[in-house]
């Protein structure tokens, strides 16, 4: 069963050439980084908005083109309201760029645990795994795939599925989130500063969902990374107001590295 694109044509170009050219336009002017990561922190709205940051922390994966086999991708639940974790019965996810095969054995390593479930219907419409695939296939490649949307799950409870899917530099961890939503320009700056210096400490207390819609899947990986003393770097951190909307309302979007030792 294939997961067909739900938003391809209106979050990002349908057309597989001028996708391409707006991904890799954005990994060109991304920000430059000496880290190689295993985890990101990416945002998710419609490319025009969130689009260069989210090229920020995907231009630092294209060393890792060859290495990286596996991308364990999860985001948060916008359609449909359950506990735990949403795996997909599909064995691949399209995109105009080609389809994406989904990994079997990964699903197989997590599937004994009570907060994976098998939720299709979390996944049709859900764009926060969508939008990272494009940019995942400019950057990569080919690699498999492991797509999770998070529901109602604790920090513990999702870090727990990311410790056990940890692998070595095989697999790359991708986390799906914006950050602030519809505040006054400079309050979002200041609110998603907030949030910043929270990720750079690994305090997954600190963040709530007013703070980053992807609130669950980010304090799962900050429980793992302090459990594991992982380094934390902001690469960008930009709003709509910077990007491709007004300064009334805006919604914040940043880009973070993970990665296992300083370089």
């Amino acid at each position: 069963m294939i997961r067909e694109s739900a938003v391809a044509g209106t979050f990002y170009p349908a057309d597989p050439a001028e996708l391409s050219r707006m991904v890799q336009e954005y990994l060109a002017h991304g920000q430059p980084s000496t880290v190689v990561p295993k985890a990101i922190i990416v945002p998710h709205a419609g490319y025009i908005y969130s689009g260069p940051i989210a090229g920020s922390a995907y231009r630092s994966l294209l060393p890792l083109r060859g290495v990286v086999e596996r991308i364990v991708l999860l985001g948060p639940s916008h359609h449909v309201a359950f506990n735990g974790l949403a795996a997909s019965s599909a064995t691949s996810f399209d995109s105009p760029l080609g389809p994406v095969p989904i990994d079997q054995r990964a699903l197989q390593e997590i599937a004994d645990l009570p907060q994976i479930h098998t939720v299709d219907e979390a996944h049709q419409l859900e764009h926060s795994l969508e939008v990272q695939i494009p940019f995942l296939q400019e950057a990569l490649g080919d690699f498999s795939l492991l797509p999770l949307v998070v529901g109602n799950a604790d920090a513990e409870t999702v870090s727990e599925v990311l410790e056990r899917l940890w692998g070595g530099p095989e697999t790359l961890i991708v986390i799906s989130s914006d950050l602030s939503h519809y505040q006054p320009y400079e309050v979002a700056q200041q609110l998603d500063s907030t949030t910043s210096r929270a990720i750079e400490s690994l305090d997954y207390t600190a963040i709530n969902h007013e703070d980053a819609c992807g609130q669950m899947p980010i304090g799962g990986l900050l429980h793992l990374a302090r459990k594991l003393s992982l380094h934390a770097e902001t690469i960008d951190l930009r709003n709509s107001g910077d990007t491709a909307g007004d300064r009334g309302r805006v919604v914040g979007y940043g880009a973070y590295l993970f990665s296992e030792q300083i370089r």
